[in-house]
């Protein structure tokens, strides 16, 4: 190497690549080194292939280049023994002319990367080498970058398991969660659905809206309009408060109307989205029961007036009664006088009647006003005030069948008169046309006393009859009926330790009978 060479830049490097030059032939050997020196190559030289051999076994060259014809074990079999310990080893033949079979040989066999023929060239020598180098390099990166392709594909099946895995594990959590959401929603009793909010058109709702929509859940169509499939609209509903609430961006309530029900409709937006959730509340019985409260409230007001402006009429109700009654005792009054005079005191006696009837009526339910008395007495006195009533229904006939002697029973007369002024009321409005007859009876039967109300109206269903006395049920239209009546004297008759028995035919009207215990020290057989 000349001086020059010391001061090329790869002498201060590792070499490039081991080579290793077998050859029988000492000169040959020396002659390739000499060309490939300029390669900077790790050189490694054999004789024999026995020797190079073990040389290979030590040194591991990269590329080996070997002589055909060679003592003991030729060229194709070196290199295939070199192929057997080095397979990435590059294999190079130098071959005479004379050694195409061989040539052929050692392609099929030792799969060499090239071969030279000798006498061979320095620059062909010489590029052939670096090929060779380039090959041993380029299948150590293949190889290279085949584990770690293998190791990152097994490294991402991994990934991939375990992403698999999370997403099954989230798909089953979300799986969960929408059930438990869609439980949820179809438990609550109150109708609720999600509703777009451009269009009103219904995209999920729950089993208490499909029960008020007259369907299945499964029968619920999608983006079909609520004003539509809920209350059978062609436009949005008056009141609707979804307008409101998509325009302001918080909740909003309304009450709607539909066929004869009142909804409180309440809708509430999703933030960052044009999607609303409703509610439906049907408060139409809560109205009515409020109404109901209001009028009873007032009933009980108009009570109380009544018996402070009865008992200011008793006083010159007396008054009269007694001056008719002076004025008939003096002498010389002609028959027209008295006649007159008899008809002022028998009115004067009717409108006093009338007004302690009122006044027993009006007066509040007390455990000391529990007395013996007549029931006869009790509900003539009842019906003395109803009859007032029957003024504005002249058609309507009111007959008594009342019994004298009956024996006294302990109660309230001022309630069991309440009772037999509702079962009155309730006989008079079933009256079609308020045409008919109304029939007040009182008797004995056994060991109780009764009084019973008869009207000859349109009688009960029979399916409606377990539900009579229930509170606020009633199947008058409304304004007609409280729904209270019925159940107030239940009550009444229940404290009293009595009992009711009802009688009713479609068409042919009711009987309704109150029966009530006779104290047994007062007991007497007829």
């Amino acid at each position: 190497m000349g001086p020059l060479a010391a001061h090329r830049p790869e002498a201060d490097t590792a070499p490039r690549g081991r080579l290793l030059l077998v050859d029988d032939e000492e000169n040959i050997l020396k002659s390739i080194r000499r060309v490939l020196r300029r390669g900077d190559w790790d050189i490694e030289t054999a004789t024999d292939a026995e020797q190079a051999l073990r040389t290979v076994e030590a040194f591991r060259p990269e590329v080996v280049i070997s002589d055909f014809r060679m003592p003991g074990m030729n060229g194709v079999e070196f290199l295939t023994r070199v192929k057997q310990q080095e397979p990435r080893a590059q294999r190079i033949m130098l071959t005479g002319q004379a050694d195409q079979q061989a040539i052929e040989e050692a392609i099929n066999r030792s799969e060499i990367f090239r071969f030279i023929s000798k006498p061979w060239n320095d620059s062909h020598l010489v590029l052939t080498v670096k090929s060779a180098f380039e090959q041993y390099a380029l299948q150590a990166e293949n190889e290279r970058l085949y584990r770690v392709t293998q190791a990152q594909n097994a490294e991402l099946k991994l990934l991939n398991a375990d992403l698999e895995e999370r997403v099954a594990q989230r798909t089953r959590m979300l799986s969960q969660a929408k059930r438990e959401w869609e439980l949820s929603f179809d438990c609550m009793e109150t109708p609720l659905c999600v509703v777009r909010g451009r269009d009103f058109a219904v995209r999920r709702a729950n089993l208490a809206y499909a029960h008020v929509a007259g369907r299945s859940i499964e029968q619920i169509p999608s983006d079909v309009a609520c004003y539509r499939y809920l209350f059978d609209r062609d436009e949005p509903c008056v009141g609707c408060p979804l307008p409101a609430a998509m325009e302001s961006g918080k909740g909003a309530r309304g009450e709607v109307q539909q066929g004869g029900r009142t909804y409180v409709v309440a809708a509430y937006p999703m933030t960052g989205d044009e999607r609303v959730v409703c509610t439906y509340r049907d408060v139409t019985e809560e109205q009515a029961m409020t109404r109901r409260l209001i009028e009873t409230e007032k009933m009980a007001a108009v009570g109380q007036l009544a018996g402070g402006v009865a008992h200011e009429i008793n006083n010159p109700l007396g008054g009269i009664l007694a001056f008719a009654q002076l004025m008939s005792r003096d002498a010389g009054r002609s028959e027209a006088d008295l006649e007159s005079l008899g008809l002022i005191e028998e009115s004067a006696l009717r409108c006093k009647r009338i007004v302690e009837s009122l006044l027993k009526f009006s007066r509040h339910s007390r455990v000391e006003d529990r007395r013996l008395f007549d029931l006869s007495r009790c509900v003539e006195d009842a019906a003395v005030l109803f009859r007032a009533q029957l003024k504005a229904t002249p058609r309507v006939e009111l007959s008594l069948g009342l019994k004298d002697g009956l024996p006294k029973v302990y109660g309230d007369p001022g309630t069991l008169a309440q009772v037999v002024l509702n079962l009155l009321q309730n006989g008079l409005q079933a009256l079609p046309n308020k045409t008919g007859r109304l029939k007040l009876e009182t008797g004995r039967e056994g060991d109780r006393s009764f009084f019973a109300v008869s009207d000859t109206g349109c009688g009960i269903e029979e399916r409606y009859l377990p539900r009579i006395f229930e509170p606020s049920f009633t199947t008058k239209p409304p304004g007609e009926g409280t729904g209270l009546g019925l159940s107030i004297a239940y009550r009444i008759v229940q404290d009293h330790g009595g009992s009711f028995h009802v009688d009713t035919q479609l068409g042919a009207g009711s009987r309704f009978t109150v029966f009530l215990p006779i104290p047994l020290q007062l007991e007497r057989l007829p």
